[in-house]
């Protein structure tokens, strides 16, 4: 593996080529004390791009341990919702001021990086203010981000194992990082050995079909709407994956029940988790649920009508329904106490866990052609939470058998403790499992089995 003179040199180094500069020397609202180092600064990315990264070193053995990149989705979503609500050392608290210890870190067996991106997303930044960006724009510059990570910023991390992580648009983000870390190898080498995706969007097209099978066999609909969705929508009227078409019809019968499916489903209730209590608190005017109904959720070209329509029958309902708070870690990034800590340029913008700024176009509508390519060169990981609506874990489902993978170990339970954590089933180079109970964010609904699992998967040990 060639690795360049400026490079040996820093490894030589070892930690001392970590940035003096970027370290975080006092976190406001820390009221314990930590094991390790941590770091919050910018990583370049395209021309003019700034993307915010914050670092946390292992608290057991950062020198051997992996390298883990964690990115949450959107797309425009912050991955400064996975550090302080989900699988960072300190979790923040509904105060929106203080920190709390989290037992289940995954920094208790990795090196997590998690990078804000695109650029206008939590507190990276544009030199031009240019927020217009899509997905190959995007893999592009998480890519330079991480040349610069692994030269200018930490290099003595630069022979550790690498995996990429994240959740829900990362189901884009990962893999298209992947294929270009692999196939840049030759001049840039990277360490890459896995990635493990959480809740993705992995195809569109089942994504939006199987949520109306997860709808309806979780009790969302009533048979007679049922019948009339098979009737209008599914081939021959009979109810498959392979008849049903809820994402791309052009029958206005079919139409007028999606209608009727979209209120239902849209409205009242946690589309993260179908069964957790809705916070009254909302993140502020660009949502997290308002980023995924512009990407994972929209349905083709009727999904502006549609829309339309239930708002207009339902004048009463919110389409921002108050289940998906994040005020506290709004609170806490935009205190200017906190922004001095990380290192954050007074001209960057207000922080928001979703961007209102990022003009995101989609240019792919499933991930095949790429795990296609990834699955012959390294190990991945795609879990999902079972009561998450938004990524179903049945699109995931149908999606990984569709690779037509080898099947390795059919499926089954896999515990935490004496408990069922979930199923597992394991392909050539790619596990496919559930947690039970978890929905859109795992760490944060299933912190224990969430540490487990990813443990699992990156040194290799059973589930």
């Amino acid at each position: 593996m060639y690795v360049s003179a400026f490079v040996a040199v820093c490894l030589a180094m070892g930690s001392q080529a970590a940035p003096a500069a970027d370290e975080i020397t006092h976190l406001p609202g820390l009221t314990h004390d930590i094991a390790f180092k941590h770091y919050s600064g910018y990583l370049l990315g395209d021309t003019g791009k700034h993307l915010h990264y914050w670092f946390v070193e292992s608290s057991r053995d950062p020198v051997g341990d992996p390298v883990v990149l964690w990115m949450n989705g959107g797309a425009g979503c912050s991955s400064m919702e996975g550090l302080l609500a989900e699988l960072g050392p300190y979790l923040i608290n509904p105060d929106g001021k203080t920190l709390k210890k989290n037992p289940y870190a995954w920094n208790t067996m990795a090196n997590v990086l998690f990078l804000e991106a695109p650029a206008c997303v939590g507190l990276s930044y544009d030199d031009h203010n240019e927020c217009s960006t899509g997905d190959d724009e995007t893999s592009m510059s998480n890519y330079l981000a991480l040349q610069d990570f692994f030269t200018n910023k930490f290099p003595e991390y630069r022979n550790n194992s690498f995996f990429l992580t994240g959740e829900s648009y990362a189901g884009i983000y990962v893999p298209t990082l992947a294929v270009r870390v692999l196939k840049g190898a030759d001049t840039f080498p990277i360490n890459l050995q896995g990635y493990a995706i959480g809740n993705a969007l992995s195809s569109k097209e089942l994504n939006d079909n199987s949520r109306l099978f997860f709808a309806y066999y979780h009790g969302l609909l009533g048979d007679d709407l049922w019948a009339h969705l098979v009737e209008h929508c599914c081939t021959g009227g009979h109810a498959s994956r392979q008849t049903c078409n809820f994402h791309k019809t052009t029958s206005p019968e079919c139409m007028k029940d999606l209608v009727k499916v979209f209120v239902i489903t849209s409205f009242g209730l946690n589309p993260y988790n179908l069964y957790a209590n809705c916070s009254l608190t909302t993140a502020g005017p660009f949502s997290r649920y308002q980023a995924d109904l512009s990407h994972i959720m929209r349905r083709h070209d009727f999904h502006d009508s549609v829309m339309m329509e239930a708002k207009s029958t339902y004048l009463n309902m919110n389409s921002d329904p108050p289940c998906t708070g994040g005020t506290d870690i709004t609170t806490y990034l935009n205190t200017p106490e906190v922004r001095q800590a990380l290192h954050i340029p007074s001209q960057v913008q207000t922080f928001e866990l979703c961007s209102s700024k990022v003009n995101y176009t989609k240019e792919y509508t499933t991930m095949k052609p790429q795990y296609e390519y990834l699955t012959s060169r390294v190990r991945g990981l795609v879990y999902n939470g079972d009561i998450d609506m938004v990524c179903n874990f049945l699109g995931d489902q149908w999606f990984v058998e569709s690779l037509d993978l080898q099947v390795k170990e059919e499926r089954m339970m896999w515990h935490h403790g004496d408990q069922v954590g979930g199923f597992v089933k394991r392909f050539a180079n790619l596990d496919l499992l559930t947690v039970l109970g978890a929905g859109h964010m795992v760490p944060q609904d299933k912190p224990a089995q969430a540490l487990k699992m990813i443990t699992s998967f990156l040194f290799q040990k059973p589930y």
